[in-house]
Formats: structure tokens, sequence, C-alpha cells
């Protein structure tokens, strides 16, 4: 099957889940709910459910597209949106403010998504310090420097949660498992919108040097590519992509890792078809996750991130076991 094959199956993919995700789930809604403005079925609607698969198309291709660039940019099959501690710095950032009793919001969006981005950012800032230190910008400090952060966070989320009560520490736990189900009207949609479109962008148009850059930094700059910059490009705008992710959404592991693989399957490891096909596959995939997690045990919900780490750990062993990881990139 050819490339433009792929890529049209794929975007009728995310058309038919993002038409069929808002009316599943737990309470039933009817397609005439969508030109109804009362009613109970149209409040779900309107103020939940589209809202919801909305967010899940952004976080989908997000996570995915993040992965996608790491495990370019790392030569490193096995890198994923989180691999340099942002998520583990957005979750501390949450669980302090859950932790502290805080209770506000801004602008719209919750005190606990500012802490978490927060948490983030500090991150960010810390992995390009640190790599920065070593009078460069190498992408093996760079990774060591995010596992040594992701490993010192996850200890102190540890110890808050320790020290935490009852309510608090079910309360982190829950958050850490990663979900959808927070979201309520289009602000989180509206939080997240801007860096997701930004670093999507910014990924179309460094493709080519990302294809030069998984053949090697030397190579890459010997065809004329600006080695540093393109990183620090990358690396800026795909972290501060996660961060917002994740400070709406929770970690929401094994996306990143699963969806590129898929479409390198599908497609091959061209990133100038590689990349739509991630957007496209990631967003469905995630929102149909959701999906299913809304029905799964009716009539609680599964946590979607829960779902995709049960979906993800099989995976990894296929990916382990039944593929060569040398040539997966």
């Amino acid at each position: 099957m050819n490339r433009a094959a792929v890529l049209t199956l794929l975007a009728v993919l995310l058309v038919v889940v993002a038409a069929v995700a808002p009316f599943v789930g737990a309470y039933p809604v009817a397609l005439e709910s969508l030109w109804q403005v009362d009613g109970t079925a149209a409040r779900v609607l309107w103020n939940l459910r589209l809202p919801r698969v909305a967010l899940g198309l952004l976080a989908g291709a997000g996570l995915a597209l993040s992965g996608m660039v790491f495990q370019g940019l790392f030569r490193n099959v096995l890198a994923t949106p989180f691999t340099l501690g942002v998520a583990s710095g957005a979750s501390l950032g949450a669980v302090l403010y859950i932790h502290l009793g805080l209770s506000f919001s801004f602008l719209g969006t919750a005190g606990s998504s500012w802490f978490a981005f927060g948490g983030a950012v500090l991150t960010i800032a810390l992995v390009y310090g640190l790599t920065r230190a070593r009078r460069g910008f190498s992408t093996s400090t760079m990774l060591l420097a995010g596992l040594a952060l992701s490993f010192f966070f996850s200890s102190l989320i540890l110890f808050v949660q320790y020290l935490s009560d009852f309510t608090n520490s079910f309360l982190i736990l829950r958050w850490m498992m990663g979900g959808l189900e927070k979201t309520v009207r289009f602000d989180d949609v509206l939080t997240v919108l801007p860096f997701i479109t930004a670093g999507a962008i910014l990924v179309v148009y460094l493709t080519n040097e990302l294809n030069l850059l998984t053949t090697g930094e030397e190579l890459a700059a010997s065809r004329g590519v600006e080695v540093h910059r393109t990183k620090v490009l990358l690396f800026f705008a795909v972290s501060l992509m996660v961060g917002a992710i994740v400070a709406v959404c929770g970690p929401i592991g094994f996306v990143g890792l699963m969806v590129p693989h898929i479409c390198r399957i599908l497609i091959g490891p061209d990133h100038r078809y590689l990349t739509p096909a991630t957007l496209l596959f990631g967003a469905a995939f995630l929102t149909a996750c959701d999906a299913a997690a809304r029905i799964l045990m009716v009539p609680q919900e599964v946590p979607v991130g829960i779902l995709t780490a049960l979906l993800g750990g099989p995976f990894f062993l296929w990916l382990l076991l039944g593929r060569s990881l040398d040539s997966a990139v």
C-alpha cells in the first residue's frame, strides 16, 4: 500500500473515531442532541463529551508526535515523551498542589494545571541548564540529565504522598493515573491548543533536518543542518507541548511509544510522511482508548492512562522480542 493510501485511511479513521466517540459512554446520547440546547443529553454532549473528545484528539496527537521526535532525536526506539523527566516534574507540581490543600483557578484553568505546568517548565530549564553546563548540547547528556531528574522527582512524589493523609494520597494516586474525565467545557482544550499547534508546525518545518539527525549529527552537519539550533528548537517545542498535555491530563503513558512504531510499520521511517501519519493515528488512538475506557466497566470509568499502559506492556514485549530494535528507527 502506498503512502498516500495509508494517510487517507488514517484520516478516515480519525474522522470516524471523532464522529462516534462523543456518543459513547455510560449515559446514552442521541444524534439529535447536537442541535438541541436544553435537556440532560445535550448538556452532557456539549459540556462533557465534545470537549473531552477534542482534548483527546489534541493530547493523542501531541504525545505521539513528541514520541516520534524524541525517538529520532535520540536515535533510541525506546524514547518516549516522558524520557526527559517532564512528566515527573509536572506530576510533582500537581502533587504539591494537592498536598498543600490549595484550591484556585486562574484564567479558566485549574490551579493544579498551573502547578503541573510550572513543574514541567522547571524540569525543562534544569535539563537545558545541566546539558549546557557540559559546554555543548549533547543528546546523551540531555538524556542522562532527564533520567536523573525523573528519578529524583519520582522519589519526591513518593515522599510527599507518604506525608499526605488518606484523602490526599488517593487524589495523588488518581492524578498519576492520567485521564481526560476532568475535562469540562472547552477551557482545557484552549489551554493546550497553542502549545500543540506551535509544536506541530515546528516539527513539520524541521522534518528534513530530523531525517538527517537520525543518520548521525556529524553527517547532518555535513549536509548543512545547524545541529545545535535544530536540537534546541525541537527540545523546547516538544517538551513544552508535553508539559502542557501532562498539566491538563496527567501522565498518559505509552501513546508516544506505540503510535510512532505502528506508523513506521505502515508508512516507513521518512519523517516527511511519518509526521502526518503519527499526528492522525495518535489523535485517533487516544480518543478511541478513552471511548473504550468509558464503557469497559459501566457505570464506572477506567482512567485512560491505565488502559494505554495495559496495551503498552504487551506492545513493548512484542517490540523487544518480535522486531529488531536496531532497525526500528
